[in-house]
């Protein structure tokens, strides 16, 4: 698409993040920066485009890789890609739930070892979901569609965000909205669907934690830093918690080092959007906000605070 628009490109043809180093040694003079969640923007990097830069374009929802106060201030455009990921991320969020509640990955690794004796009526007894409560924090497209996935496994409801959501009480009705407290002490499974931000940062530490049923089971597929990886994981190896399904960590890729010796822990490799039509939407939404500014006009998924900082220059 950006060939075809006439543009002249400079890209990397691997799979591996570009370092902040090498993002620097090539952006001097780029007008247009295509970049995703693994490659840090930060002021410095802004800086070395030596006044050319005029959009990052983030091939990710959220953007918090990216400087966006400097962006702005240096009358730069941040784009996103918004309603790329909802139903991957979803059907993501419950593979882990469905993963760690039936001990999935213990039994994989059972049935592969050779020393399967066979049926047993003890042998790793998981979980149940019919008529148990799912706690959603979150309440945006990916935490609906989640709620809206809860309902055919006949399980109850509730869900914590800033304001009352219809989206999420029509994806599943009778959800009910209710304080962060209460659904952490409520929920057989608490999944985590905020934006990573400032506000959010520890969202789950050690006193959250320790306000969830033993039985419970926490999900996150969000960013890592929302919870409290050190706490985290002395709960799932005390037993305070049931277990963790997860995609993302605090130092990603990085991960605790305990982590991936947990039995009650199913861990992935932030796999939330990793289908390929997911990927080729998410590619060609980035792709398309490029078009539109070497147009003249308006990128269309502009992130909140880059279309603030554009509305008051006009």
């Amino acid at each position: 698409m950006l060939a075809d628009a006439g543009l002249q490109l400079d890209y990397r043809d691997t799979d591996s993040p570009c370092s902040e180093k090498e993002i620097k040694a090539r952006i001097r003079g780029v007008e247009c920066l295509l970049c995703t969640l693994t490659e840090n923007i930060s002021s410095e990097v802004i800086e070395a485009a030596g006044g050319s830069l005029k959009l990052i374009a983030n091939m990710a929802i959220g953007y918090n890789n990216i400087d966006v106060k400097t962006a702005v201030d240096r009358g730069i455009l941040v784009t996103n890609t918004p309603d790329t990921t909802t139903i991957a991320t979803a059907d993501l969020a419950w593979t882990l739930i469905l993963g760690v509640v039936r001990r999935v990955i213990e039994g994989d690794a059972l049935a592969r070892s050779g020393n399967w004796k066979g049926w047993g009526p003890l042998q790793l007894l998981g979980g149940d979901l019919d008529g148990n409560t799912i706690g959603i924090i979150g309440a945006g497209a990916i935490g609906s569609a989640v709620a809206k996935r809860a309902t055919g496994f006949g399980m109850n409801v509730i869900y914590h965000s800033r304001s009352q959501s219809a989206r999420i009480e029509e994806a599943a009705p009778g959800a009910k909205r209710v304080s962060l407290e209460e659904l952490l002490k409520m929920s057989d499974i608490v999944s985590v669907h905020v934006p990573y931000t400032p506000e959010t940062h520890h969202l789950i530490g050690e006193d959250q934690f320790a306000m969830m049923k033993p039985s419970a089971y926490f999900i996150n597929t969000a960013r890592g830093p929302i919870h409290d990886e050190n706490a985290l994981v002395e709960v799932l190896k005390s037993g305070e918690i049931a277990g963790a399904g997860l995609d993302v960590y605090e130092e990603e890729p990085k991960l605790h080092p305990e982590l991936s010796e947990l039995k009650n822990a199913v861990i992935l490799p932030h796999l939330g959007s990793a289908t390929e039509r997911t990927r080729q939407n998410m590619s060609m939404k980035a792709a398309r906000n490029i078009v539109a500014l070497s147009k003249g006009e308006i990128p269309p998924d502009l992130v909140a605070e880059s279309r603030a900082g554009f509305l008051e220059n006009q």
